[in-house]
């Protein structure tokens, strides 16, 4: 049996952090969700995240500044973007880059190509719509 992939979810609003963790997990993945950059740093060496899904804007350690850190798959959420914030996640390795509020599927859509497409689905997707 293939192992199914850790998603790592990273982002201070609480309410987006247990939104994101349904998707996830409603998609088969596990899922783990953390409210700082510095929270999902503590957890690394016991865990490993085939994708993390990372808010850019953050208290003291930013989104960008775990992104330096990490090699893992990274994909973006924002809820506002600035000329210089656009820039730097054009410049960045990360697999995508959502804007809040994002849809299930785009959510999904994005962890797949992170993680390795359709050869990474962990169980055949439902059709549910909605935000995330």
């Amino acid at each position: 049996m293939k192992d199914v992939p850790i998603i790592a979810i990273v982002d201070d609003d609480a309410s987006v952090r247990r939104s994101l963790l349904r998707v996830v997990r409603s998609a088969g993945f596990v899922g783990e969700a953390f409210a700082s950059a510095r929270e999902f740093l503590e957890w690394l060496p016991r865990g490993q995240a085939a994708c993390l899904v990372l808010d850019v804007h953050m208290d003291d350690l930013s989104g960008f500044d775990l992104h330096d850190r990490l090699t893992v798959p990274i994909v973006f959420v924002s809820g506002h973007d600035d000329a210089m914030t656009l820039e730097r996640i054009e410049k960045s390795r990360a697999v995508g880059h959502l804007r809040k509020p994002f849809d299930r599927a785009t959510v999904l859509e994005a962890i797949h190509r992170a993680v390795g497409g359709a050869d990474a689905l962990p169980a055949e997707l439902p059709d549910e719509g909605g935000e995330a």
